[in-house]
């Protein structure tokens, strides 16, 4: 199982001493306002000496997918841009979090927004197949998102997309802030592809009480041997990064792992 950590491309230096085996960086950082600067942001992204496997913070939070101002013309010629070029930097996963844009206005239906963000998928999943790449849901908690806020939503949603392209993925610190029982990781089926973990207040694994050996359990169960990623506040990068990996590599690799 590969571990890797969410920052951007500047703290590689750091990640790689640390021990960890991939970035994971954003996919609005690949789309700059002018077009002009991504030859720039692309060779310093290929020129890393530690690979970027997956992107997160897919959209800007101003491209809404659902609600009255859905702009579908933008979003295609978003996703014409974002998707090749997370590609072209080496990463082949996508996490769709982007609480800011997918979530609905007051007074506004559910229903008609569940509906918004299938059509998104749907139109998202057709540039992901043809680049290779692997869109996966991410469940926020409600003072983030007021749309997709459990795993077993995240799966619903993605069953309902019906594509290999749209996954999902289980966060630890989503799941407690919403005290979401871990055991729904089990029901995620060949869906689950990606994992965010941290630790009480967000802070990094190993400095709080999260309940990591129930976590892992549950992962061994559905034998998930894919990626994981911490995401996190730090307090002191540089120590707190080493020790990070040095818990999570206890709890998460295995003699089975490859």
């Amino acid at each position: 199982m590969k571990i890797g950590c969410c920052t951007s491309i500047e703290n590689v230096d750091v990640v790689a001493a640390a021990g960890f085996d991939f970035l994971e960086c954003t996919v609005v950082s690949l789309v700059p306002e002018n077009d002009m600067d991504y030859e720039k942001i692309r060779e310093k992204y290929q020129a890393s000496h530690l690979p970027i496997e997956v992107c997160n913070v897919f959209l800007p939070g101003h491209l809404k997918v659902t609600g009255n101002d859905v702009d579908e013309t933008a979003i295609e010629t978003y996703l014409s841009k974002a998707i090749p070029r997370v590609r072209e930097i080496g990463a082949d996963t996508i996490v769709f979090g982007s609480g800011g844009a997918r979530s609905y206005p007051e007074h506004f239906s559910k229903t008609e927004a569940e509906k918004q963000v299938i059509r998104f998928l749907e139109m998202a999943a057709k540039h992901a197949e043809k680049h290779r790449v692997t869109i996966v849901i991410e469940p926020l908690n409600k003072k983030e998102s007021n749309l997709i806020n459990s795993v077993p939503e995240a799966v619903e949603l993605a069953e309902k997309v019906d594509h290999p392209s749209i996954q999902v993925l289980a966060d630890f610190y989503h799941m407690d802030e919403e005290r979401e029982p871990l055991s729904h990781i089990t029901d995620t089926g060949s869906l689950l592809s990606h994992i965010h973990v941290a630790d009480t207040d967000r802070l990094a694994p190993g400095t709080g009480t999260y309940p990591y050996e129930t976590f892992v359990n549950y992962l061994k169960e559905i034998n998930y041997f894919h990626r994981i990623s911490v995401e996190c506040e730090w307090r002191d990068f540089e120590d707190e990064a080493v020790r990070s990996y040095k818990f999570l590599n206890n709890y998460f690799r295995s003699d089975n792992d490859e």
